[in-house]
C-alpha cells in the first residue's frame, strides 16, 4: 500500500515545489532601465543593463526617455527603476549645491534623493562636464596642460563657447574670477558642438569649451586641459536606482553596477562615445565589448 501511494506523494511534492518556484519568480521584479535622450546616457544605460543580465537578473530597456524632468519623475514614480545620472547636475536639479568635490557631491545627492526611495550607488571616475580644450598644436606651442597655465598668455588668446558663457559662473565668469584669465576676445559659438570644433580647427579661436567626454576630443586629437583649480562641479556618472530593487535583489544588483563604476573612466567613456557617435558602431556591441574587455562579463 505505501508503495502505491509514493508516486502520488512525489507528484504532490513536485507540484508544490513548482508553485513555490513560480511564486518566488513572480516576486522578483523586472528592472526597467532608462536613460536620457542622448547617446552617452543611452550607452551607459545599455552597459548597466548588460551587466545586470550577466548576473541573471531580469531587465527591460526603456531608453531615450527624454530630459531630466521626464526621466527623474519616471524614476521616482516607479515607471523606471534605474538610470545613469550625473551627480552634480542632478543635485542642483533637486535643490542642492554641487561642488568640485566628487565624494561630497555624491553624498549630498544620496541624502537629497533617499526620502524618495532612490539610492545612488558608487560613482565612476568618468565625468561629462564643461572642459577647456585646445588643439594639439596650440598645447605644444604654449606648453600648457592645465587651465591655469593659460594665464601666462593673458591678452593674447581668443576664447569661444556658448552664447550664454559670459554670464555663467562655470564659464567665462569663473575663468576670469578663479583662474584670472583675460582673453583678448570671446566669440559666441554653440554648446560644445560642431561650430566650436570648426573654430578650433581653423584657428578662429585658440581655446574652446567642449564637454569632457566629447567624442570629438579623441577624434580630432584635441587636448583637454585639467581643471586644476576645480571650477567645474563634479559630474561623475552614477547609477540612480529605486531602493526597492536593491532590497529585492541585494548585493547582486549593487555589486554588478558598482563594478561598472569602478572601471569606467572619462578616457574610456570618450572612446566609447567615439565608437558610437563618429564610427557609427552599434551601441549594444560597444557596451558588450567594453564589459568583456574589463572582465565584467564572460
Amino acid at each position: 500500500m505505501p508503495r502505491r501511494k509514493r508516486p502520488a506523494i512525489l507528484l504532490l511534492v513536485v507540484a508544490i515545489a513548482l508553485i513555490a518556484a513560480a511564486c518566488s519568480s513572480s516576486d522578483e521584479p523586472t528592472i526597467t532601465v532608462g536613460s536620457a535622450n542622448f547617446s552617452e546616457s543611452a550607452l551607459v544605460a545599455e552597459i548597466y543593463a548588460q551587466a545586470l543580465e550577466a548576473e541573471g537578473l531580469p531587465v527591460k530597456r526603456t531608453l531615450n526617455v527624454g530630459s531630466r524632468e521626464i526621466y527623474a519623475t519616471a524614476l521616482e514614480s516607479g515607471e523606471l527603476d534605474l538610470v545613469p545620472e550625473y551627480i552634480g547636475t542632478m543635485l542642483t536639479f533637486l535643490g542642492g549645491e554641487a561642488t568640485s568635490d566628487s565624494a561630497a557631491t555624491h553624498a549630498a545627492l544620496q541624502d537629497e534623493w533617499a526620502p524618495k526611495d532612490i539610492s545612488v550607488l558608487d560613482y565612476a571616475s568618468a565625468q561629462d562636464k564643461n572642459g577647456i580644450v585646445v588643439t594639439r598644436a596650440t598645447a605644444d606651442e604654449l606648453g600648457v596642460t592645465t587651465t591655469s597655465g593659460l594665464a601666462a598668455f593673458n591678452g593674447t588668446l581668443v576664447f569661444g563657447g556658448p552664447p550664454e558663457c559670459p554670464n555663467r559662473e562655470f564659464c567665462l565668469i569663473g575663468l576670469q574670477d578663479l583662474y584670472g584669465l583675460d582673453f583678448v576676445e570671446f566669440k559666441p559659438l554653440d554648446v560644445g558642438g560642431p561650430i566650436t570644433v570648426t573654430a578650433l580647427e581653423s584657428g578662429e579661436i585658440d581655446v574652446g569649451l567642449l564637454f569632457t567626454s566629447s567624442a570629438v576630443i579623441l577624434a580630432k586629437d584635441f587636448v583637454l586641459l585639467e581643471d586644476d583649480l576645480g571650477l567645474q562641479p563634479a559630474e561623475n556618472l552614477a547609477p540612480a536606482i529605486r531602493t526597492e530593487i536593491i532590497v529585492a535583489y541585494g548585493d547582486r544588483v549593487s555589486n554588478a553596477l558598482n563594478a561598472v563604476s569602478a572601471a569606467l573612466t572619462t578616457v574610456e567613456l570618450t572612446a566609447l562615445n567615439k565608437r558610437v557617435e563618429i564610427d557609427g558602431e552599434d551601441p549594444d556591441k560597444v557596451a558588450a565589448d567594453w564589459l568583456t574587455s574589463n572582465g565584467l562579463v564572460e
